[in-house]
């Protein structure tokens, strides 16, 4: 078991790199991206990761376009990141998509009230899945899906059947034993910034 843990976690972790290369570039733009900036997941082949790029986020039950500027974090890792949920599609239109990605929606945590609704955070990647004992008891609904690698994950879809689309209703879940947020390590952390829905 421990060693199936490990070529799952092993697995998690190349796929958010990809996934992180995806979602981050600098932060200036060749003149060709003058008109705005585009969506993390349309961007391909040279300009993949080297241009800045926006992905839609959930925070307490909103979407919100979180900007990324970079595709690692320079210097040491800060001892306290906030969590950036990558799970199952939260409604028909997932924020990440093929054929750059597999389809899934984020999480963050909720907006500061006092920011206005723009911030910015050093973020850690986490996949949610379903634990066993959330699928064996129906609770949480997971939505099987390959990464790339041999075997699909239970990204979880649902618990008790409610939406996932706020850090504080997967934290509740994980404290029931219903998910499990897989820590992608530290290659896995990246800066966004929020700014407006």
């Amino acid at each position: 078991m421990t060693a199936l843990r490990f070529r799952t976690a092993t697995r998690l972790f190349a796929a958010a790199i990809a996934v992180a290369g995806i979602a981050s570039g600098v932060a200036s733009a060749p003149p060709a991206e003058a008109a705005g900036i585009r969506n993390c997941v349309d961007i391909t082949g040279p300009q993949s990761g080297r241009v800045g790029c926006y992905e839609l986020v959930w925070a307490d039950g909103v979407q919100y376009r979180m900007t990324f500027s970079n595709t690692s974090f320079q210097g040491a890792t800060p001892n306290e990141l906030n969590p950036f949920y990558v799970l199952a599609p939260q409604t028909n239109a997932p924020q990440g998509y093929p054929p750059n990605t597999f389809p899934h929606d984020h999480v963050v945590r909720a907006i500061p009230a006092d920011n206005h609704g723009t911030y910015s955070v050093r973020l850690q990647g986490y996949f949610v899945v379903c634990s066993g004992q959330g699928i064996v008891s129906g609770a949480c609904v997971p939505t099987w899906t390959s990464l790339g690698g041999p075997d699909p994950l239970p990204l979880a879809t649902t618990v008790n059947g409610q939406p996932l689309t706020s850090a504080s209703a997967i934290e509740a879940a994980a404290e029931a034993g219903l998910v499990v947020p897989l820590n992608l390590g530290p290659g896995a952390v990246i800066v966004g910034t929020i700014s407006g829905r």
